[in-house]
């Protein structure tokens, strides 16, 4: 069952891709790499969490490697990003909002392949936050920086993955599933991510935990 027509959400895939590639050119850039390093983070922020997925459930080659589309994308924002970085800097709020976009997308439909694919709820669900979230992870950790969703002083990114992988795992296995539910589950997940940039929401930490650690300190705490 699909929301969208194969050739919407083909679009709709590239569209993520280049919102997610632009967070990871745009982390080079201040990390002052050089074009092979731009370009490498942008691919990887854009590519990675499908291809974890697909090789996962073993649909190989994964989608990366056999559109021409998919491969295109991360380059040519590569490319934008090295000649215009101060104006996409600028409009960097209105990246916030389609990276959360392609985040309620990319968790929804990351679940339901992995179910497609045989998975039960639980694996599917953690496959679709894999799906969103894990080309951000291989970002941070190759520009030597915590990961974004590991960190406690961030907005929340993670859950509203979570949430939405979750919704869809539940309405799958109790048979709920429909366009709608599952275009439920993709503004569930999109809206929960802008409250949290909007409110500054975050996770908690463990409990009991009074000290502040400073960010760089190698984790000791003050």
């Amino acid at each position: 069952m699909q929301l969208f027509t194969p050739d919407l959400q083909r679009w709709l895939d590239l569209a993520g891709i280049f919102v997610f590639a632009i967070s990871g050119a745009l982390l080079a850039v201040r990390k002052n790499f050089d074009v092979i390093g731009i370009a490498v983070l942008a691919f990887a922020t854009g590519l990675g969490g499908g291809i974890f997925r697909d090789l996962v459930i073993g649909a190989v080659p994964p989608a990366a490697f056999r559109d021409l589309g998919y491969f295109l994308t991360p380059l040519l924002t590569s490319v934008l990003v090295i000649f215009l970085h101060p104006q996409v800097e600028r409009i960097n709020r209105a990246v916030q909002i389609f990276d959360a976009a392609g985040l309620g997308f990319f968790c929804v439909v990351g679940t339901i392949k992995a179910h497609e694919y045989g998975l039960g709820s639980f694996a599917a669900a953690a496959l679709g936050v894999a799906t969103a979230a894990g080309g951000g992870v291989v970002r941070d950790v190759l520009a030597n920086e915590v990961p974004l969703l590991l960190r406690w002083d961030r907005e929340i990114y993670a859950v509203p993955a979570m949430v939405g992988a979750g919704s869809v795992a539940l309405l799958l296995h109790y048979d709920a599933f429909g366009d709608l539910t599952m275009a439920l589950c993709v503004l569930l997940a999109f809206g929960l991510r802008l409250a949290a940039l909007h409110y500054g929401w975050r996770a908690p930490r463990a409990w009991h935990r009074r000290s502040a650690t400073a960010e760089g300190d190698g984790g000791r705490e003050r």
